[in-house]
């Protein structure tokens, strides 16, 4: 049963599909396993068992009976603590919502829970999504940030990365089969990389935010972080209630590449090298790179915090107002600094980012995906974030720089580890191209591997 928790959330589900592995079974390992280990409270908030339980009965009668309802039914997966679900707590992080019982499922959960996969339970996540380092000490009274931050998997003392800290970590860890998370400026994408993971940021409005605790509905995307893309692909399919993308056959031959520049070089030393590396084996497999810029870039990036602030703050001011004590002060600034713009302000960004879309999509246009490195620096040791302010808002801005490229031209994108531990390789595809980002991305990884 051990192996069960190294195992690729499809490989499970072939093997459940064989008869060979039980649905129960496994909900019980993955369920005992979390229980047992020494950062189990760290990375999931709550466990579901009971629902759990109830819904792996269901899968293994399905089993027997010859009526599964497709390859991940029994397969226990976890949810970041802003899915809500129904009459279990979601607070998303945040003191503010302490006790927050839902009525409902969040629409992604009900279709994953039609398809039949389990929900073990709820993770912890940076407070209101709004962090990519994924250090959350508002569980600790603002000072202990250990209850409420999750531990990278190559070493305990670093930040796991955020905001989906613990849909990383209980994935990695071998606690979950996959993680379901949230990506606003790169929420996905930055823990998976630096705990080794696959992580899928689809394109805004694919999935349902319906039942989803915001932090920007503008930009807020829901995707998997996971072993494979193959999970990855079968977890959209779940959640949309659609067919999986064909991965089969997926080759890198005549595929044209973008390297961004000066996003893929201006990193830190380990990031870069693991980057030009992995690109290295792309072209071997027959993909053809090309080093650019394109312009405009610079200045999306100039108008985010009239955009995410801004929406964020409009969001929760008067939740946030009535009890700042509550709240991490580093998150609360951020909050905060929605503040200094005016809705002139924020419509006349808006306006100038679709002018600027349409500047990358014509720039783009010829390459298959854009390449750079998923996050430009290495996880920092949690402990000096929380004692230098300074150096957490530079780590903080510095995580979430290239992440945030396809936030802001409304792409999706795909980060893939690479052979050096927490480096990340991110391809980035047209907006609705999740389905050819995803084949991309299998031949990529296969030729990482």
């Amino acid at each position: 049963m051990s192996d069960w928790l190294r195992q690729s959330a499809s490989d499970l589900g072939r093997g459940i599909g064989a008869g060979k592995i039980d649905p129960v079974a496994l909900t019980e390992a993955f369920l005992d396993a979390a229980s047992a280990h020494e950062f189990g409270s760290r990375i999931y908030v709550r466990m579901t068992r009971e629902r759990a339980l109830a819904e792996a009965e269901g899968a293994r009668k399905r089993a027997k009976s010859g009526f599964r309802r497709g390859l991940l039914d029994g397969v226990p997966i976890s949810w970041k603590d802003l899915f809500d679900t129904a009459g279990i707590v979601t607070e998303a992080g945040s003191m503010l919502l302490a006790g927050r019982i839902p009525e409902a499922d969040a629409a992604v959960l009900q279709r994953a829970t039609q398809a039949g996969t389990v929900c073990l339970g709820k993770t912890h996540m940076s407070e209101l999504a709004f962090a990519g380092l994924g250090v959350n000490p508002a569980y600790g009274g603002n000072i202990d940030p250990r209850p409420g931050t999750p531990p990278n998997v190559n070493d305990p003392a670093l930040a796991p990365g955020g905001s989906s800290s613990g849909a990383a970590a209980s994935v990695a860890f071998g606690l979950a089969a996959a993680g379901i998370g949230s990506d606003t400026g790169g929420s996905v994408r930055v823990p998976a990389a630096w705990n080794d993971l696959v992580g899928l940021k689809t394109t805004h409005g694919r999935l349902s935010l319906k039942g989803v605790v915001p932090l920007a509905e503008s930009f807020d995307t829901v995707g998997p972080l996971c072993r494979t893309v193959e999970d990855c692909a079968q977890l959209l399919a779940v959640m949309e209630g659609g067919k999986p993308a064909d991965l089969r056959g997926a080759s890198l031959k005549g595929v044209r590449f973008l390297v961004l520049e000066p996003y893929a070089s201006d990193v830190r030393d380990g990031p870069r090298r693991a980057f030009f590396t992995a690109v290295e084996a792309l072209a071997h497999a027959g993909a053809r790179v090309e080093s650019g810029t394109v312009a405009g870039i610079e200045e999306a990036m100039g108008l985010s915090p009239a955009l995410f602030a801004t929406e964020g703050y409009g969001t929760w001011r008067d939740v946030i107002e009535a009890a700042p004590e509550k709240m991490y002060s580093r998150i609360l600034e951020r909050f905060r600094g929605g503040k200094d713009f005016s809705a002139p302000d924020y419509v006349a960004a808006w306006r100038r980012l679709h002018e600027l879309r349409a500047v990358w999509a014509r720039a783009t246009a010829g390459y298959d995906a854009v390449l750079l490195p998923t996050v430009p620096n290495l996880p920092p040791d949690v402990d000096r974030l929380m004692k230098d302010p300074d150096f957490y808002v530079t780590e903080n801005l510095l995580t979430l720089r290239n992440t945030r490229v396809g936030n802001l031209m409304g792409l999706c994108g795909l980060s893939l580890p690479t052979a050096v531990p927490s480096c990340g390789l991110m391809m980035l595809g047209a907006a609705m191209g999740d389905e050819r980002l995803l084949r991309l991305g299998a031949a990529a990884e296969a030729a990482l591997t």
